[in-house]
């Protein structure tokens, strides 16, 4: 299977890609920028494409690489994993949706169409809080008074919600 690992981490993706070449499939990878040449170019059966990135993120970036290979299986791939980004990544036209750390076997699994939506597990509602929290802060560059602006709260109550270690998932 010919495999594009879309990711702005070169280490992820270059330790990835090592690990699904030993399994025998042909490798390409991409950060954000040179995604969709690269992608026209290496024409890929399946797409592994991160959501989180400078510049364009995996969901602008998901219809324009679903125009060019059509017929290629996309999964988006995630450390801010959420319901409603899994879902805004299905609408968009994701076959898959894995929330990281996973594992070799379940992205070849998902780019394969083995583990259907195998990688979404339903999160607590404190841990989709914290997750927002720490997704709000890292947006407004680790400003907490900006952050609880934004998000109608007050400063020292975003504070104490911030110091709690993250809920189990």
């Amino acid at each position: 299977m010919k495999i594009l690992l879309i990711d702005d981490d070169s280490v992820f993706r270059e330790t990835l890609g090592r690990s699904l070449r030993k399994r025998g499939h042909e490798v390409a990878g991409a950060e954000s920028q040179e995604a969709v040449a690269c992608c026209r170019h290496f024409q890929p059966e399946s797409i592994l494409l991160d959501l989180k990135m400078p510049g364009e993120s995996g969901l602008a970036l998901l219809p324009q690489l679903a125009e060019i290979v059509p017929g290629a299986r996309i999964v988006m791939l995630t450390g801010y994993g959420s319901i409603a980004t899994a879902l805004e990544a299905v609408r968009t036209g994701a076959h898959d949706y894995l929330t990281k750390p996973a594992d070799a076997d379940q992205i070849e699994a998902a780019l394969s169409g083995r583990a259907r939506n195998a990688g979404i597990a339903v999160p607590s509602l404190d841990r989709v809080e914290w997750e927002h929290l720490q997704r709000t802060l890292a947006d407004c560059g680790n400003n907490i008074s900006r952050t609880a602006r934004l998000l109608g709260i007050d400063r020292r109550s975003l504070q104490r919600k911030l110091a709690k270690y993250p809920p189990p998932r």
